[in-house]
């Protein structure tokens, strides 16, 4: 089992899209048995996948070892496809974390998949905080989404510094160009700075998945954007088995 934790250091670039499509080409395209771990209280991922979370069961509590956390697990419509959801507790979580000394206490829980599932995508909450360095300890890598913009560069290097800080060893990153518009002058020049980062177009597919309420490559499979997140997942999936 390899987790990948999908992270961006702000929010808006992308992020809760980007899990939930590369979630389906694992389960489809891969056919890897996935788990998509809904860790933004927003619960975008969640809500996409049109799922919510059972009545009263609550993931920070899962999360605190009140509950089994495999209990909350959700099928979704897709073979191959479950996912943990996010609800409101997740709010508090910080406060939780800040309060324990359990450092690798995640790294454990992800341990209890390791027979059900092939592959876990964690849809982190933006920004660096108590919650990201624990994933950080507990991911086999980090997908980085980024908005070509001159503020690009430093969210990559914001990151690159706090796993270095964190002392030991810690995942590799891949960083992704997020909703890029190849008419801007802007994304064209920053893009190509690093060729070699994968690629998302900016495309009216991405936003109508809050529409459909599905990946793009179940209502638009032939779209720029649907071959983009299968591209992107080919190259995931390499980073996992280097």
């Amino acid at each position: 089992m390899k987790s990948i934790a999908v992270f961006s250091i702000k929010g808006g670039v992308g992020k809760s899209a980007t899990a939930v499509n590369l979630a389906h080409a694992a389960a489809t395209t891969g056919g890897r048995r996935t788990l998509l771990w809904d860790l933004d209280s927003q619960g975008a991922a969640t809500w996409l996948l049109q799922r919510e979370p059972k009545p009263g069961q609550k993931a920070r509590a899962a999360l605190g070892g009140e509950d089994a956390l495999p209990d909350l697990v959700l099928h979704t419509d897709f073979p191959n496809l479950d996912i943990l959801p996010a609800d409101r507790s997740l709010r508090r979580l910080e406060g939780d974390l800040a309060q324990s000394d359990k450092a690798k206490q995640l790294k454990k829980q992800l341990k209890t998949f390791t027979e059900s599932y092939d592959r876990i995508l964690i849809d982190c909450p933006p920004g660096l905080s108590e919650l990201a360095d624990r994933i950080f300890r507990a991911a086999d890598l980090i997908v980085l989404p980024i908005i070509p913009s001159p503020l690009s560069e430093r969210a990559a290097t914001q990151l690159r510094q706090e796993l270095e800080r964190g002392g030991t060893t810690r995942p590799a990153v891949l960083p992704v160009w997020s909703m890029v518009d190849a008419r801007r002058k802007l994304h064209r020049e920053t893009v190509a700075t690093h060729p070699d980062w994968p690629s998302i177009p900016y495309s009216t597919a991405v936003e109508q998945m809050a529409v459909h309420r599905a990946p793009v490559a179940t209502f638009q499979p032939n779209s720029p954007a649907a071959r983009a997140f299968a591209r992107l997942w080919a190259q995931v999936e390499g980073a996992l088995l280097r």
